[in-house]
């Protein structure tokens, strides 16, 4: 029986040019409930930008953002985090000086009678962690002291604070070491055992490859090429990466 359910999110035909340069030219995106999608291709490809369309911090010039099949308007991060989409950036915006609990719940502190209450909230972060795999111990050190691959993982973990649908990862695994690296993997199968959708920007095909399920290209703005994971490679990914998909591309001109 196919199944019929809308994807969780769909981008359809998003463009969005800056001045001359055409940063994205019709493109189309779509994800399901705990699906991990790996969105690859070169530094000009437009990945960020319509990850930025998707967040709200971008408006499109053309296309339309659907949630479950219902447009919807993403006027702001804020929308975009309403309506439980939340992106982990690749220098993690963490507040060094401030401890775990703090940048986890970040100007939402819980308090009471104007004062912070510090216990719950380190309890609450502790829970996240744990539930990630973490150390919840952690929860009181200062993110400075912490490694980039803890970083990453408080990082992650204030994203799924917030209970998303859809967290975006922005190159998730960018200088970490080997060890850390697969703790972060493990976090992003953690999230797709809950049914959570993952985007995951990378250049690093082989943790695509390692965590997704699909893996889609962008070349010069455009989709040049979309693929099941176990029915591809990683040399043919990076074929597409290089040199387009010339029917593709030529279908687009």
């Amino acid at each position: 029986m196919t199944d019929a359910r809308p994807p969780l999110v769909e981008m359809r035909a998003i463009s969005k040019a800056f001045g001359a340069i055409q940063a994205l030219d019709g493109v189309d995106l779509s994800i399901g409930p705990g699906e991990v999608l790996g969105l690859v291709g070169d530094n000009s490809a437009g990945k960020s930008t319509l990850m930025k369309v998707l967040t709200g911090a971008y408006q499109p010039d053309a296309g339309e953002i659907r949630l479950l099949g219902r447009p919807v308007e993403l006027a702001s991060p804020q929308d975009s985090r309403r309506l439980g989409i939340e992106m982990v950036y690749q220098d993690f915006a963490l507040c060094g000086n401030l401890d775990v609990a703090e940048n986890i719940y970040l100007g939402r502190w819980p308090a009471r009678g104007g004062l912070v209450q510090t216990r719950r909230m380190e309890a609450e972060a502790g829970q996240i962690l744990a539930g990630l795999g973490v150390d919840p111990g952690i929860a009181r050190q200062k993110v400075e002291t912490l490694s980039g691959g803890r970083q990453q993982m408080v990082a992650i973990a204030r994203a799924v604070s917030f209970e998303p649908k859809l967290v975006i990862l922005d190159e998730p695994t960018a200088n970490l070491s080997v060890v850390a690296t697969e703790h972060v993997l493990g976090l992003i199968r953690e999230l797709k055992g809950r049914g959570v959708a993952q985007i995951v920007i990378s250049h690093r095909l082989q943790d695509v490859f390692a965590v997704g399920d699909r893996v889609m290209v962008l070349k010069r703005g455009r989709k040049v090429g979309e693929r099941r994971i176990r029915e591809t490679t990683e040399d043919a990914v990076l074929a597409l990466i290089v040199q387009g998909d010339a029917a593709e591309m030529a279908r687009q001109e």
